[in-house]
This record gives C-alpha cells, sequence and structure tokens, in this order.
C-alpha cells in the first residue's frame, strides 16, 4: 500500500476548521487507496486524523519517538507502531514509508518536519512531494515567504513550483500524480 506522510501536531488549534479538514484528509486517503504514516500520536489533529482513518477501516502506520512513547503519548489502537530512537530516524522511517509528505496545520515540529522534507527534495535525499494543505489561509504567509524566496535569488521559480500550498484535495491528488522530484541544483 502506499501511504501519505502527514505531519500535524499533538494540538487541534482553536477553530473547528482544522479539526474538520484532518477527518476530511483522513477520508481523502482511505478514499484513494492510500495509507496513513504519521507521527504515532493520540491527541491533536495527530489523533483525529488517525482516528479518521480507522474508522473506515484504513491503514495508518503510525511512528515515535520511545521518549513520546514512554510519556504514554502513542495512539493505542494503530495498523502498526515503529518505536524509534530519535526524532532524525523518526523524520526519515516516515519518509521512506510514503509517496508524499502533507502538511496539516500546525505548530513548530509541523513547519520543521515539512520543510525539511523540501530541504531533502531539494538536495536529491526526497522524492516525494511536499504539500502545505491551506486550511483557512492558514498557511499564506508562509507561501508569500516562499515566493519572497524567490524574489531574492535563494529559491529557484522551478523549485518552488515543487511545493504545493492549497486547500484543495482534487489538486492535491493532481500534483501527487504528476509530481516529478526537483533537478539538482547547479552550483556556479
Amino acid at each position: 500500500m502506499k501511504n501519505i506522510a502527514v505531519y500535524c501536531g499533538a494540538a487541534a488549534g482553536n477553530k473547528p476548521i482544522f479539526k474538520d479538514s484532518a477527518i476530511k484528509l483522513g477520508q481523502w486517503i482511505v478514499d484513494n487507496n492510500y495509507g496513513l504514516t504519521y507521527g504515532g500520536g493520540v491527541y491533536g489533529l495527530m489523533g483525529v486524523i488517525a482516528d479518521s482513518v480507522l474508522e473506515q477501516n484504513g491503514y495508518v502506520h503510525g511512528i515515535i519517538t520511545k521518549q513520546l512513547n514512554d510519556r504514554k503519548l502513542a495512539h493505542p489502537n494503530l495498523s502498526k507502531l515503529d518505536i524509534v530512537e530519535t526524532m532524525d530516524i523518526r523524520k526519515r522511517e516516515m519518509l521512506n514509508n510514503s509517496i508524499a509528505s502533507i502538511a496539516l496545520p500546525g505548530g513548530p515540529g509541523t513547519l520543521e518536519e515539512i520543510s525539511e522534507a523540501f530541504s531533502w527534495a531539494k538536495i536529491g535525499d526526497n522524492d516525494n512531494p511536499c504539500i502545505f494543505y491551506n486550511i483557512d489561509h492558514y498557511y499564506d504567509s508562509l507561501m508569500e515567504f516562499f515566493d519572497n524566496m524567490v524574489e531574492n535569488g535563494f529559491l529557484e521559480p522551478s523549485g518552488r513550483k515543487k511545493v504545493l500550498f492549497s486547500d484543495s484535495l482534487p489538486e492535491i491528488k493532481n500534483f501527487i500524480d504528476s509530481y516529478t522530484p526537483p533537478e539538482l541544483r547547479h552550483y556556479k
């Protein structure tokens, strides 16, 4: 089964649309015959999306660090739970067990994980498309910042096209299906 890696937080945010969108994304994952790979947590949007997939008899692969698992933060009903030593291993395993990376609205950890996945794509270490699920315009300022990177010469226009900001699941599906990894940058 092909899995989608979803990055999201152990918080649910303060707007119902965030939880509703996590449920919708979970349903979309199952409807499109994907499994879910995520951080393995039971709280916040992490728990919401896992429950959404599980309620439809979908496959959920959680990858959690030993430290977080020892704090009793792991979801108890996953299809598969891997316990790893470090966050670096967790992030690498999430990429290795997926065909695309999607970030729901989240905090610094969510941003760090999806940014690292995109950064790795730029250097040839990740062939998966990276998507910001831009619910309620949550990622608009970050999208503008990526455009600013292009304007200031820190990101090539072709590289900017390799990351998607969207609240449309059909557009996300098309991006995944038509994605080709970025060409490696040539330095002068």
